[in-house]
């Protein structure tokens, strides 16, 4: 059978369509990269909480259940030219270096290393290296969109004290028995009940805030960079762990009420 002039070009072009459509439509692998003009944090919304607070480098928490939270460990080893080999320990969690700026997907992300309470590097996979000199260091769980996974108001991570010999840290998130102490305060107008006063913790204690305004605001843990809305007539929460040491007020942003200060030695 004669083909007419140029059907075999035409036959190659439409292989070559029905290919593309084949991969870019329904049948094509899935991609959780953002689209272009969107913040990675407006590529998904639908994995765990997006809270208003922020850890030190900008980056909001995403909330899971502690059932549903990845957990980490690390160890920091001597390296004999000096510095520290860090080995990281995760559980419901795995490293995705393929995907990172797209969607935040539970149990996947990245690490973050906060050196003397600065951030310095991210991890990928298990290991890590952190020169010498460093004198604690921090390791964060993050979600591929860049948020902070967290539990509790916390993040997830771990902390290790680098001081000459190995160690081994557990998490530093909230476990579950741990309820701390709860503070419940109550705004009317310009009014605190219980009046402010101060709140004496120990390093490393957890208090809960639980408030309830009769106007729309937001109350601000200065010092600490947590902030919880407040809807009118409506008791929240907010939940953290005092691992600074120092005075910090707790004051709400529209009416400039000073709350309570809490005293973390």
């Amino acid at each position: 059978m004669t083909r007419p002039p140029g059907a075999a070009s035409l036959l190659s072009l439409t292989a070559v369509l029905a290919a593309a459509l084949t991969l870019t439509g329904c049948g094509g692998r899935a991609t959780t990269h953002h689209k272009p003009g969107t913040t990675h944090q407006e590529a998904t919304g639908s994995s765990g909480t997006l809270l208003p607070a922020k850890d030190e480098g900008g980056h909001r928490l995403r909330e899971l259940p502690a059932a549903d939270a990845p957990t980490v460990r690390a160890e920091a080893r001597p390296d004999p030219e000096g510095g520290w080999n860090v080995h990281l320990t995760v559980e419901r969690f795995r490293f995705t270096p393929e995907s990172t700026g797209g969607a935040a997907l539970p149990g996947r992300g990245h690490a973050r290393l906060l050196v003397d309470g600065r951030e310095t590097a991210r991890l990928y996979g298990p290991w890590g290296y952190v020169p010498p000199g460093a004198h604690t260091l921090t390791v964060r769980l993050h979600a591929d969109d860049h948020t902070a996974w967290a539990v509790a108001g916390t993040p997830v991570q771990a902390t290790v004290r680098l001081d000459g010999t190995p160690t081994t840290s557990a998490p530093t998130g909230p476990r579950p028995a741990d309820t701390g102490r709860t503070v419940t305060l109550t705004i009317k107008g310009t009014t605190v009940e219980p009046p402010p006063s101060r709140i004496e913790l120990k390093k490393g204690e957890r208090v809960t805030l639980r408030v309830t305004g009769d106007r729309a605001d937001t109350v601000h843990v200065h010092g600490y960079d947590r902030e919880l809305p407040l809807t009118p007539g409506a008791p929240t929460t907010l939940t953290l762990t005092a691992d600074r040491t120092g005075l910090f007020e707790v004051e709400t942003h529209e009416s400039g009420l000073v709350l309570t200060q809490l005293v973390v030695r």
